[in-house]
Order: structure tokens, then sequence, then C-alpha cells
């Protein structure tokens, strides 16, 4: 897909097919109260709209897929969503899911570190997962709004250079479940700018609408993370 042209707002001022942000997204399930059988509805529409990954919760691997799902993608989280596990744990799960079936991992980071100015240790906690699932593709969640809230867009930038350095592939805005909120254009525009073409930028969190993920694409996402996939695929021409 080409990266779209954007006005000054940052959405695309030619918006792509609605084939081409399928391709970008990852369609989400991490509700408490998700069962086996939410997941595999989740699946059976991932394939009926022609999605790029599921993400779930590890304890919902292994995903069982039909044939039609053949070349679908399988994501699962990890120290989520607060963040707050010992990065041993954090390895841990991440072996356990890529041992599961999971060929892309979403970490979050712990925010508090980050919030204090600790990205030595914010660096040494993404590496942990990183030794964990080397093979994996990983995304490090690094809670945006709350970092833009408590310290500024300097944290933002600096949890991205943390990711980078620590051998991550995408850096996320977030995960959905802070109370400071989800992905933002601001953010996602200062993570593109930060990680340039060397990382993926995923936004996640609060995406809705098309106008929404447009927005979030021609702020420089290349990744989407959307519950409603639907919904906003439905806001795109064929």
């Amino acid at each position: 897909m080409t990266e779209p042209s954007t006005d000054s707002v940052g959405t695309p001022a030619v918006w792509p097919t609605r084939a081409e942000v399928a391709a970008r997204i990852d369609h989400t399930l991490l509700k408490p109260e998700a069962t086996a059988q939410d997941v595999q509805a989740l699946v059976a529409e991932a394939v009926d709209l022609g999605v790029l990954a599921v993400c779930v919760s590890p304890s919902m691997l292994p995903v069982r897929l039909p044939p039609s799902a053949d070349g679908l993608v399988i994501a699962a989280v990890v120290g989520f969503p607060s963040g707050k596990h010992l990065s041993s744990i954090k390895a841990h799960e991440a072996a356990l899911a890529v041992s599961a079936g999971a060929a892309e991992i979403d970490m979050v980071i712990d925010v508090g570190a980050a919030v204090a100015g600790d990205f030595a240790a914010v660096q040494a906690d993404i590496e942990a997962v990183r030794s964990a699932a080397p093979g994996a593709i990983l995304k490090v969640i690094i809670e945006s709004a709350a970092l833009m809230e408590h310290s500024g867009a300097g944290a933002v930038r600096a949890a991205c250079r943390a990711s980078e350095a620590a051998g991550a592939d995408f850096v996320k805005t977030s995960t959905g479940f802070h109370p400071a909120g989800g992905a933002t254009v601001e953010a996602v525009r200062i993570m593109a700018e930060t990680v340039g073409n060397r990382l993926e930028v995923k936004a996640s969190g609060g995406i809705r609408t098309a106008q929404d993920a447009a927005a979030m694409l021609g702020a420089g996402a290349t990744r989407l993370g959307l519950s409603s996939s639907r919904t906003v695929l439905d806001g795109f021409s064929n």
C-alpha cells in the first residue's frame, strides 16, 4: 500500500481503499469475559473482512483456524494491560504465546518507569521479551496518552528510542484500557517521526470510525488495532 499524502491535520487527502485498510488491521478481542466461542467468532469475522491479523489474550491460545483462514496472523498480548509485571514473567508469557502459535507479540512497557524517566529499565524490560521470542514480530505498547499526560512528548520519544534500541519491530500507542485514553493523531505523528522508517507504528485504542482510522494512517500509522473493524471498514470504498 502506498502511503497516503496528508492534509494539515493528518487525514489522508486521498483515502486508501477498504482492502488496503483491511491489510493493516489487527482485529482485536481482549475483553476479560471473552470465551473460546468469542475467539472463533473473531476469526470468522477476520476472514470475512480480509484483515491481516487477530489479536487475543495469551490464555486464548492456541487459536483454531479454519482452512479459509490460511495466512491469518495470530498476535497475543504480554504484560497486559498494566505492564506492571516482572520482566521475567513477560518474557515467559511471550515464549509460551509463541509456542502456542502466536507470530506477533504486543507487550506493555512499565509505564511508571517511563514516567519516572528510567528508560534504561524500559529498554531492559523490552529486551527480556525480545530475547524470549526472537522469531516473533514485537510490538511495544508505550501508553502514549498516559506518557503525554504525565511527562509530555519527550517521554513518548524516549520510549520509542528505548523500543528501537531493544530490538522492537513496532511501537504501539495504547492498550485501550488506560484511563488516560487511546491513540491520538498527535502521538502517532510523534512516534512516526521518532522511529522514521526503521520501525513501524501501530495505532490502537479508541479508533471506531473510518475518519479515525484515516487520520491515524495519515499521521504515520502502519498498523491499526481495532475491535470495531467492520464499522471502520464500512466507511471505506471498495
